[in-house]
């Protein structure tokens, strides 16, 4: 078994390094639209062959995993669907909305490859490819007892393409709601000078989500990875729309997932939360002046 990826950042070097050394198993080649050193290096690190076209990549493999940013996933799709051949499978791991993952099975499968809608429930590290997963599309259950053979921790959701996503989509909504609502709660206290009342008053309010621990870690989430939840929230905001519902809000929160990932603070470290946010608070408000 052979495996390529179209994508090579964070999801997609944890699943290479959680399955290397499998039996039966070889990740061979990689491709991504960042083509410099530091990239090149984190393919070879890992014993792959780095490709500077989709193409190249995906032209041994027998299963593609597709791990791009969500606003590239049909890009990525696009750019590799002429070389795909038949029979090989196109696992979509992107967080996109269930229109975007079923226009991207109709390319898939105008090709005779065999398109999987695969859902990444939970943050990628420590577990790599362990980490539980969602599958949807015609090759789902037939799939299944390979991969879970591999160590993958999966329920299968349907043969549909879309279906795995859905889920994904609107659990989103919540979670990285949650984040949002965190982070921009905290930051109009610690402006309006009244950080600690507010966060007592949470802390009594609400005990189980565990402050503050649980913004301490929504503030990290946010910014190491806000840009991507971004893109990932402009999917569920689609998700909504398509449904009838309120995607707006999904967008607000894209809106504070990019503006907390536009921060040069990349970690609070052993920084006082109060500190750390009213550092983070003059920033935010600095780039929207810029």
């Amino acid at each position: 078994m052979k495996i390529a990826f179209i994508g090579f950042g964070e999801a997609a070097r944890a699943f290479t390094d959680s399955l290397a050394g499998k039996d039966g198993l070889s990740i061979i080649a990689a491709y991504d639209v960042k083509q410099d050193a530091a990239m090149i290096k984190a393919c070879e690190d890992r014993g792959l062959s780095f490709k500077t076209t989709p193409g190249e990549a995906i032209a041994e493999a027998d299963w593609i995993v597709s791990a791009v940013t969500a606003d590239q996933s049909l890009i990525a799709a696009r750019a590799a669907v002429d070389e795909l051949r038949q029979g090989q499978v196109f696992i979509d791991i992107n967080s996109v909305s269930p229109d975007r993952k079923r226009e991207t099975a109709a390319l898939v499968e105008g090709r005779e490859a065999h398109y999987l809608d695969m859902a990444v429930m939970a943050p990628v590290h420590p577990r790599g490819h362990a980490t539980p997963v969602l599958l949807a599309g015609e090759p789902a259950e037939r799939l299944a007892p390979e991969l879970q053979d591999l160590g993958f921790k999966l329920e299968v959701i349907g043969p549909k393409p879309g279906a795995a996503t859905a889920i994904k989509m609107v659990r989103s909504l919540f979670v990285k709601g949650l984040e949002a609502l965190t982070v921009e709660t905290l930051l109009a206290a610690s402006v309006s000078g009244c950080f600690d009342r507010v966060l007592t008053s949470l802390s009594s309010s609400y005990p189980g989500l565990g402050w503050p621990d649980v913004a301490s870690y929504n503030f990290e989430r946010t910014l190491h990875h806000g840009v991507r939840r971004a893109a990932e929230m402009r999917e569920s905001a689609a998700t909504l729309t398509a449904l009838g519902l309120t995607g707006e809000l999904a967008d607000r929160i894209a809106d504070v997932q990019a503006a907390m990932g536009a921060v040069p603070a990349k970690a609070l470290g052993d920084t006082p939360l109060e500190e750390a946010v009213a550092e983070i608070a003059r920033q935010r408000l600095e780039n929207r002046e810029a």
